[in-house]
């Protein structure tokens, strides 16, 4: 079985634990992992036995699950490009939200800013979701072009209405970009990721083995992954606004204009570097879905009363 598969089947744990190893995991270094050292650290836990139980008590072990699990796809057991690593989340799609949310930014800014986050975004999640349902490269990359026009072209709306109907409620004006902001996200982790629902994903039992491929486990990925991501963009995007709006009545509030966007540059890329770690912690790698809720094909090829399948980030 695949060590990253079979770690995260092993590692089903509580939310705070989950939280830590991301923390791990999102280290940037991980972005910049040579081929040589990713094959020494998997050849490392291809060879111990028991590799999963010596995360916690063994410093050597806990290094090598991090540098595999940081950068090769549990599924297709292939090296994730260093750019739509998790580990270069972060970096990349802080700076974008943060002009995304800058106030008086002319239209130009706003699409280009808008392209270059859904763009990212809409490969990240095809290069991170689930693998093991059939596949082209020159049908994903249709979808993922049509996914990333539509995304843009829906995110605009809010600007363009603004543009055309003013809006003088203070909070209206400046939360309904969020909101939409929110929204998309989620919609383009549904997009992106449609051929799992409708081709289905692999879905096995505790011990690895597959028992088929289920569009409802598929749906389910999808679904958690959505809810996971717009979280992390609402609340990355809402936090520093109600942050400045609170800092605004008191007597620290800077008055120049470099001033004012260090205060949001930092409160953003603060928000977003705890709201990383928390979205992609909120639900397990491993799905578990009740073997009754699945297929009737599924469910009279085994006799397991519960079913896992790798949900994807």
């Amino acid at each position: 079985m695949e060590p990253n598969l079979q770690f995260w089947i092993s590692e089903r744990q509580a939310f705070f634990r989950r939280f830590c190893q991301w923390m791990d995991l999102l280290d940037p270094v991980n972005m910049f992992i040579s081929i040589g050292s990713i094959e020494k650290s998997r050849q490392l836990l291809f060879t111990t036995e028991d590799a999963p139980k010596h995360y916690l008590d063994n410093q050597v072990i806990k290094d090598a699950w991090n540098k595999s699990l940081s950068t090769v796809h549990p599924d297709s057991s292939k090296l994730i490009p260093h750019l739509f690593r998790p580990a270069a989340f972060l970096p990349v799609t802080a700076p974008m939200v943060f002009l995304l949310m800058m106030p008086d930014t002319g239209i130009k800014s706003i699409i280009l800013t808008q392209g270059c986050l859904y763009g990212y975004t809409t490969a990240f999640n095809i290069t991170n979701g689930n693998a093991s349902y059939s596949h082209g490269p020159v049908e994903r990359t249709l979808l993922g072009a049509g996914v990333f026009v539509s995304s843009t072209f829906i995110g605009l709306i809010p600007h363009l209405f603004q543009m055309k109907y003013p809006l003088n409620n203070f909070w209206l004006k400046r939360t309904l970009p969020i909101v939409f902001l929110a929204q998309v996200s989620g919609m383009n982790v549904f997009a992106s990721r449609s051929f799992e629902n409708h081709r289905g994903i692999e879905v096995m039992d505790k011990e690895g083995h597959v028992v088929g491929h289920s569009r409802k486990a598929g749906r389910k990925a999808i679904k958690d992954t959505a809810k996971s991501r717009a979280v992390l963009f609402g609340t990355s995007a809402l936090a520093p606004e109600l942050f400045i709006h609170i800092f605004k009545r008191t007597r620290f509030y800077p008055q120049t204009l470099l001033s004012l966007v260090i205060l949001r540059m930092s409160s953003t890329f603060f928000t977003m570097g705890l709201m990383v770690p928390v979205s992609f912690s909120m639900f397990p790698q491993i799905g578990q879905i009740q073997c009754s809720q699945l297929e009737e094909k599924i469910q009279s090829s085994t006799e397991e009363k519960e079913l896992f399948y790798y949900r994807g980030v």
